[in-house]
């Protein structure tokens, strides 16, 4: 990462403590579920003795489902080997306030074995290795996260009690763009707003979407590491302000048959000037570079086979329904919303967005697959096909994966993901499909009682 003055300085923070201003630092790093996991210290230990030699985690954080429960599997972690720790370290380029939570600092931690080797099945690091074998050939990637999240007048206590069912959404209607839809719920989106600020993201701009109660608070385009991590805390961050105000939100993919949550992700490059270098040429502001089409090839070459970066859970392959704003087709077009990929911007601006993810995406792990894609399509110099010039859920293109368990077996049979992340990482995330799909498989759903109690 090149270069830049974090949101919050190690010296800021000695002072601040010492005038009584931050009592509280969270040290936390990013789990499989893309979920902020750690420690909360007091300030002043943190900074006696955290800041120079870390702390510890218990290394079943990485190998575990969704409830926390141990699973088998992972070779990493397991009963076998007694469950122990890994260290945690703070990057101090993430080292930020968060006002949400009175007196309260946070810093994202990197995670490294008792040797000092890095756990190269933690999602950071994986995003680490990718922007690193990028950097040799003299790129820099630059990333966009777009989360959209559904607001809920029930608490997270009353949605939970209630079975998440028969929920208040805070609008009634379909708000996409209106200013009075978000206007309803200004108060809490101007929280979200003003304190993700003052925690040092870049907010640009609020809207409503399609599903009643659905809102996408955007942030400021920056390097892919930088976007991730901030990516996490937002996602945390709004969680607890909503719950603060007596509401609660869910980033799942789809919550009910109407619009589900998107989040689109936008890359593109830059090399060691910090000058984009998706655009052929000034004079040609809409013309893609050599780089560009191959790097883009890459992301149609491997998208069914990292499918699993994109969409990690059961309920993400339910967003994927014709005419529904969300991908079916293994297709790219300049601005066309029917593609898994779309091309948009002009000149600097220029790059792509993967259409593929949902709210519940995993962002560093996500944009570690954009980026070995598009490594992918450099290395082979794979040729772009051309653009989809009109309604992807209609035309003769490879369909995205429909199931988690589609997805898994590509995943795990991908030649591009083992050579890109290594047999380790691809068996760990085989893994973590293996326990949801065999979680899934167990349960007896609410359809499946509706369906069967009487009349079967």
């Amino acid at each position: 990462m090149a270069d830049r003055t974090p949101p919050l300085s190690v010296e800021e923070l000695h002072a601040l403590v010492a005038g009584g201003e931050i009592d509280t630092v969270v040290l936390a790093f990013p789990d499989m579920q893309g979920r902020l996991q750690g420690k909360r210290f007091a300030a002043r230990f943190f900074l006696d003795e955290v800041l120079r030699h870390g702390t510890e985690g218990c290394n079943y954080l990485l190998a575990v489902d969704a409830d926390m429960n141990t699973v088998d599997g992972y070779e990493m972690s397991s009963w076998d080997t007694g469950y122990g720790d890994f260290a945690m370290y703070p990057d101090l380029d993430t080292l930020r306030r968060v006002p949400w939570n009175e007196a309260t600092a946070l810093v994202v931690a990197d995670l490294a074995w008792a040797d000092g080797s890095p756990v190269v099945a933690a999602p950071r690091q994986i995003l680490r290795r990718q922007l690193d074998r990028l950097a040799a050939l003299g790129y820099t990637a630059q990333a966009g996260t777009e989360l959209e999240f559904i607001v809920f007048r029930d608490t997270y206590e009353q949605a939970w009690d209630a079975g998440y069912r028969g929920l208040t959404p805070a609008n009634q209607y379909n708000v996409d763009y209106s200013v009075l839809g978000t206007g309803r719920i200004e108060p809490l989106l101007r929280r979200i707003r003003n304190e993700m600020a003052a925690a040092g993201l870049t907010v640009e701009s609020a809207k409503g979407e399609c599903n009643p109660g659905q809102h996408e608070i955007a942030f400021r385009y920056d390097e892919a590491l930088v976007t991730c991590d901030q990516h996490a805390v937002y996602k945390t961050g709004a969680k607890e302000i909503a719950a603060q105000e007596g509401v609660s939100i869910t980033f799942m993919a789809k919550y009910n048959e109407r619009e589900g949550n998107s989040c689109h992700i936008h890359l593109s490059l830059t090399d060691a000037a910090g000058d984009t270098v998706m655009p052929d040429s000034a004079d040609e502001p809409d013309a893609m570079s050599e780089v560009m089409r191959h790097f883009l090839a890459g992301q149609l070459a491997a998208l069914r086979e990292f499918s699993l970066l994109y969409a990690p859970h059961i309920n993400s392959y339910k967003r994927f329904q014709p005419g529904s704003f969300a991908p079916t087709a293994v297709a790219w077009g300049r601005d066309n919303r029917t593609c898994a990929l779309r091309v948009v911007g002009h000149g600097r601006s220029l790059r792509f967005e993967n259409r593929l993810p949902g709210g519940d995406v995993n962002p560093h792990l996500a944009v570690a697959g954009m980026v070995a894609a598009g490594l992918y399509g450099i290395e082979q110099k794979l040729e772009l096909p051309e653009p989809c010039p009109g309604n992807a859920y209609t035309g003769d293109y490879e369909h995205v994966p429909t199931t988690l368990r589609e997805a898994a077996e590509l995943w795990e049979n991908s030649a591009i993901a083992k050579a890109a992340f290594g047999d380790d990482v691809v068996a760990h995330y085989r893994n973590m499909a293996r326990v949801e799909i065999d979680a899934f498989d167990a349960a007896v759903t609410d359809w499946e009682l509706r369906r069967s109690f009487e009349r079967m």
